[in-house]
């Protein structure tokens, strides 16, 4: 009984999604756009660490603010540029190993002072890792996180994915009023695949009053197609619960974290490590006007 359940509840979930993205596919603006900002993981050498002009490589293992388990590592058998199948990606492994007080170490980085894009259509196109405890991300913060705390600086998770839940993620804002789990969030998933067994896009339209969340969508020939847009959040939805803050410079982020508030779980025997989060591509495209 509690497996009929709980398929019911990602039943549930997935229906909602679908029934956002039919309701809202129909008013989605044509809009044309051009990159302006990309990583394609492919102009340095394998097994190299990523570009130092593009990106930050993380260290530590405080629990940033989440209660994680892992610790960050600057290690490149956990973060690293290599080729899969004659195509590069960034790689960024969990490991069970003892290092620095944790079992666990893994990868992090961020393009903070780097590039701070403020709107736009933002894409990455992910293959993510497997297993109970795992908790990997593709997401913003806002760049002003220095002099306005969280969550007054704003957050936007692109994807989130619990490793326990391969055929589902998750696309949040957080800000005042509406932060933790209080976030306002949709959830996607598939019936009969997961996103671990191959890559997906996943992506965002930005704009001054709202951010749509997409899955598997395109940029062909300067335009959004294909994919599914399955939760559209806008600054009418803040009403009531705090402060829009989504009007300025944010910087992006990905990692894979173990454990944590949101996951909820750390990994137990059934979790195979390692495990890697592989990113082929991250892109930016500002709107032509």
């Amino acid at each position: 009984m509690k497996i009929i359940i709980n398929i019911l509840v990602v039943i549930s979930l997935i229906s909602v999604a679908f029934l956002v993205s039919c309701t809202d596919s129909t008013q989605i603006k044509q809009r044309s756009w051009k990159i302006v900002w990309q990583d394609e993981f492919n102009s340095i050498p394998a097994d190299s660490l990523p570009d130092a002009t593009k990106w930050n490589i993380r260290e530590g293992g405080d629990g940033w603010g989440n209660q994680e388990k892992e610790f960050y590592t600057k290690r490149k058998k956990n973060v690293s540029i290599d080729s899969v199948n004659g195509v590069g990606c960034l790689k960024l492994t969990v490991r069970a190993e003892s290092y620095s007080g944790s079992g666990w170490t893994s990868g992090r980085i961020d393009s903070k002072g780097k590039y701070e894009p403020q709107y736009g259509l933002i894409i990455a196109r992910i293959k993510l890792p497997y297993g109970t405890g795992l908790w990997p991300a593709f997401w913003m913060l806002g760049a002003n996180i220095d002099s306005k705390t969280w969550p007054q600086c704003g957050e936007v998770d692109i994807m989130e994915y619990k490793g326990q839940e391969p055929s589902l993620i998750h696309g949040t804002i957080h800000g005042p009023g509406y932060y933790g789990g209080g976030g306002i969030t949709q959830s996607y998933g598939f019936i009969d695949m997961r996103f671990d067994n191959d890559y997906h896009t996943f992506a965002i339209v930005w704009t001054e009053n709202g951010i749509d969340f997409y899955v598997d969508a395109t940029v062909e020939n300067g335009s959004l197609s294909g994919g599914t847009l399955y939760r559209r959040i806008t600054s009418d939805d803040v009403s009531g619960k705090g402060e829009w803050v989504f009007n300025h410079s944010f910087y992006l982020l990905l990692n894979v974290a173990v454990g944590g508030n949101y996951v909820g779980l750390v990994p137990n025997a059934n979790t195979l490590l390692p495990q890697t989060m592989y990113v082929d591509y991250v892109r930016v495209y500002e709107e032509v006007k």
